[in-house]
């Protein structure tokens, strides 16, 4: 079909998409085959064009684009597909980012790994937030530029050819001979990026990546309004008059809720947020410690994104190696931390340390004054000289009300950055926006970290800004209403099935001030030898998920999500946000993820059901 069929049904498209594809950050759950994942709505989505069909309630029941609107969602896959119509190219070929700059950073990772040269073109000017001088000198990859004339062609040049145009809208374009990549920037909205390159599966699988785990996609409002840009019904995207207004509000709530006075930074996910840190701390080594090695601490069964996250930093930077640090189960987070850090002393190194507590997904506490004394305590290297004091990096996600960095708390005199997902509990599962904040102990580092959340163009949007205003307000009733209900459903759990063993806080860390309204479930098995066991187990898993979902589908979903504003979430860890971890460190367990809004009675009636099928 012509682009002015595919232009006439966008329109349609425009005024048919379901609500929940701006407003939600998963769509249709219900309708989730990981085997299919990140291909099945676009195959569908691609019959409804072919049949002219362009109803909402046609829309409504495609299946998920993604498990996770961070990595992609309805509207982004859709406005790739238009966009790689227009250029006769397949879907994969064109991506689309909230960042300007993350392209270019994945782009020249895949080629600093490959070894290959690349040369940016640009026609006005490089994105201005990318900064070639720290591109090269922290986070390492090399590269020329040139500007080009309007009417100049594309050199030839040995390696990767990148061209970067700005746009003041999204509009259809060309493909141009000569190019490996071609990267359109846009106002406010982020970038959208076409691979040319012979390499094509490669350099997608690589790019998607770093979509995936530093950054991530167009946001659905900016993907809806790319669309009516694209359609001619709307020119510009406007600002929000209320923007200031907002941001004041939610540093406000965020200073107010971690009980610190230091200014928090807000970037567009958790991921985005971390991989600020990491590549702050980075920066911060290299400039006051230049000739140590750099050990980043990273327990090896945490959340999928951390663990690979940080390793994938470590294997692209010469001067960064990983070193685990069991914290689950057998394994106790303060003798860990200590024997780990007397090691980087040893070594003479820089110790940053990154754990979530309560953990993911046992939900263990540890002692909070061992473990501030295994933080805090002088070292010595083999020299005899004082060994570089650890930077401690928490992922409090799971319970976002501690305030373990406020003046005179259990971490104030520790050398501490602390940081959430706002996609769960802050907007209610609204928005994939994430903070970070630090005590006066590491308030150094934060301008670092600043730096690198604006190279990389990760800062939250407006409309992210706005809803965690809109939402922070409630989050700590909404904690403690939801931690209520996780503590009846584990009760009824424990009396109905006893044989299930159940991770959950204790009542001596719940008066502690820890009330997460998540646990893990570890039901009992059965079998001749260890293989059986572990197999019936894991079918006793998904046969319980799936009575939950298909019996109470207007709440429970299959997702890794928290922090929701109503329902219930069921995943196993080992196949979602261990996707990435070693198989000998991946948990085959239940996790369970309750909201302050939960029918507890129905969740009941099944899971009774479920034991009495046993």
């Amino acid at each position: 079909m012509s682009n002015k069929d595919v232009l006439a049904y966008l329109e349609k498209v425009v005024e048919q998409s379901p609500e929940d594809w701006r407003r939600l950050t998963t769509h249709r759950l219900d309708i989730y085959h990981e085997e299919k994942a990140k291909i099945e709505f676009l195959e569908e989505f691609e019959r409804l064009f072919e049949a002219h069909k362009a109803e909402t309630n046609a829309f409504a029941e495609l299946p998920t684009a993604y498990d996770y609107i961070r990595l992609g969602h309805p509207l982004s896959s859709i406005l790739e597909w238009a966009l790689a119509k227009f250029q006769n190219i397949a879907n994969e070929q064109v991506i689309a980012f909230a960042s300007q700059t993350m392209p270019l950073l994945a782009i020249l990772r895949k080629n600093y790994q490959d070894e290959k040269n690349t040369l940016l073109l640009y026609r006005d000017q490089l994105p201005a937030a990318f900064d070639e001088e720290i591109v090269k000198s922290i986070y390492g990859f090399q590269f020329e530029t040139q500007k080009l004339a309007e009417d100049d062609s594309i050199p030839h040049f040995k390696g990767s050819t990148v061209l970067i145009e700005d746009q003041e809208k999204v509009s259809v374009f060309e493909p141009i001979s000569g190019l490996d990549f071609h990267l359109l920037t846009y106002p406010k909205m982020g970038s959208v990026l076409t691979i040319h390159h012979t390499d094509v599966d490669s350099y997608v699988s690589a790019i998607q990546h770093v979509r995936r785990r530093e950054t991530i996609a167009m946001t659905p409002e900016d993907c809806y309004i790319a669309l009516q840009q694209l359609t001619g019904q709307l020119e510009v995207k406007a600002a929000d008059s209320q923007s200031a207004e907002n941001r004041a509000q939610v540093i406000e709530n965020i200073q107010s809720i971690t009980g610190t006075d230091i200014k928090p930074l807000i970037a567009s996910s958790g991921l985005s947020t971390q991989y600020a840190i990491m590549m702050g701390l980075v920066d911060d080594a290299l400039e006051r410690h230049p000739n140590h090695d750099i050990k980043i601490i990273v327990p090896p069964n945490c959340y999928g994104g951390t663990n690979d996250q940080a390793r994938r930093l470590a294997a692209v930077h010469p001067k960064v190696e990983i070193l685990d640090l069991p914290v689950d189960g057998n394994n106790d987070m303060v003798q860990s931390t200590e024997q780990v850090l007397e090691q980087v002393a040893q070594l003479d190194a820089i110790p940053y340390i990154i754990a979530e507590i309560p953990t993911n997904p046992r939900v263990e506490v540890p002692d909070l004054k061992a473990l501030r004394a295994a933080l805090s305590k002088e070292r010595k290297t083999v020299k005899g000289e004082d060994a570089i004091p650890a930077v401690f990096i928490l992922d409090q996600t799971f319970c976002p009300n501690v305030q373990f960095l406020a003046e005179n708390n259990i971490l104030s005199k520790v050398r501490s950055i602390a940081y959430v997902s706002g996609s769960k509990f802050p907007s209610g599962g609204k928005c994939t926006a994430g903070y970070c904040t630090a005590n006066h102990e590491a308030a150094d580092l934060m301008p670092k970290i600043e730096r690198h959340l604006k190279i990389c163009e990760n800062q939250a949007t407006d409309l992210q800004i706005a809803l965690l205003a809109e939402q922070m307000p409630s989050m700590l009733e909404r904690i403690q209403k939801a931690y209520e209900n996780t503590r009846d459903f584990v009760s009824f759990i424990r009396k109905s099935l006893p044989e299930a063993k159940i991770n959950f806080v204790s009542d001596e860390v719940v008066e502690a001030g820890f009330t997460p309204s998540v646990f893990s479930l570890d039901l009992p098995t059965k079998g001749k030898n260890e293989a059986e066991r572990e197999a019936y187990k894991r079918e006793l898993n998904l046969k319980l998920i799936k009575m939950m979902i298909e019996q109470i589908p207007q709440e429970s979903k299959y997702c890794v999500s928290y922090g929701q504003l109503k329902g219930c979430y069921w995943t196993i860890p080992a196949t979602s946000t261990q996707g990435t971890t070693k198989e000998g460190d991946k948990d085959y367990i239940v996790r369970v993820s309750v909201s302050p809004d939960f029918d507890l009675q129905q969740h009941q009636a099944v899971f009774k059901q479920f034991v009495e099928e046993l």
